[in-house]
């Protein structure tokens, strides 16, 4: 079993730990990481690792675990498919709620990488926010097909082409939260609006033509605070990493509840 000898900070100055360039460095890049965990009864602090690109892969996350492997294994975030598919590494890169595995580094620029966990989030520990409340949310719009009509014997719940097209785009959300941790509506009043990501499932479900509970989601979501405490702002579309529209599909369920008042 081969020991890992890793480097120690140079010095500690008033904000955090600085970790210097390893020696010989031919790409030097500085990441300001923030760091926190809640048990130790410190105060949060920004982290300065300088590794080599030179010997590290393009994105952000590359970076993030050349720094855990080699450099400090401490630094504590969340990863897994590393394709923008699961949206476990997604976190505040460069002031931009993003996905750490499609975040390439020299897209960043020269300055010093400057990398948060989700914005207005409780903190797990450094980069990894407490989402409870944010899946919470999303089971509580009934994220599955609620269907009064038994299902054929024979075959799957058919829909033309021109419906499942209706559904393919919202159908692509990965639930990162980068959307909802980016609305202000949300940061304020996260105990009550569902947020653009749950907001977005249920309009998705709402949308279905095999969904046979149009009336009931709909009844459910007419309230001040679960969809009406968005202003529009559109955060959540501009930080969306999958390009998808939450906020167009907020404005349709309010359309569609207009609607049906007159």
């Amino acid at each position: 079993m081969v020991e890992l000898t890793l480097p120690k900070e140079s010095r500690i100055n008033s904000q955090g730990r600085v970790f210097p360039a390893p020696e010989g460095a031919k790409k030097p890049r500085t990441f300001r990481i923030y760091r926190f965990d809640p048990d130790s009864g410190e105060n949060p602090r920004v982290d300065s690792y300088t590794i080599d690109m030179a010997a590290c892969g393009p994105m952000v996350l590359d970076a993030l675990i050349k720094i855990k492997n080699e450099v400090d294994p401490t630094l504590s975030f969340r990863r897994s498919c590393r394709e923008g598919i699961c949206g476990s590494c997604a976190m505040n890169i460069d002031g931009v709620n993003t996905l750490a595995c499609t975040r390439a580094c020299e897209d960043i620029g020269k300055a010093d990488v400057k990398i948060y966990p989700l914005p207005h989030m409780p903190v797990v520990k450094d980069l990894i926010p407490d989402l409870t409340q944010f899946y919470a949310q999303y089971a509580a719009v009934k994220p599955w097909l609620i269907s009064r009509t038994p299902a054929p014997p024979d075959r799957e719940r058919l829909q033309s082409k021109e419906d499942q097209e209706k559904i393919d785009r919202p159908s692509a959300c990965i639930l990162c939260a980068c959307c909802s941790t980016s609305c202000p509506s949300y940061w304020w009043n996260s105990d009550r609006y569902l947020g653009p990501a749950a907001l977005l499932a249920a309009y998705r479900w709402i949308i279905d033509s095999r969904d046979e509970a149009t009336g009931e989601r709909l009844d459910e979501l007419e309230d001040p605070f679960k969809l009406y405490r968005c202003h529009t702002i559109m955060n959540c579309t501009e930080a969306c990493p999958k390009d998808l529209n939450p906020a167009r599909a907020i404005a349709s369920i309010k359309r569609m509840i207009a609607e049906r008042q007159h």
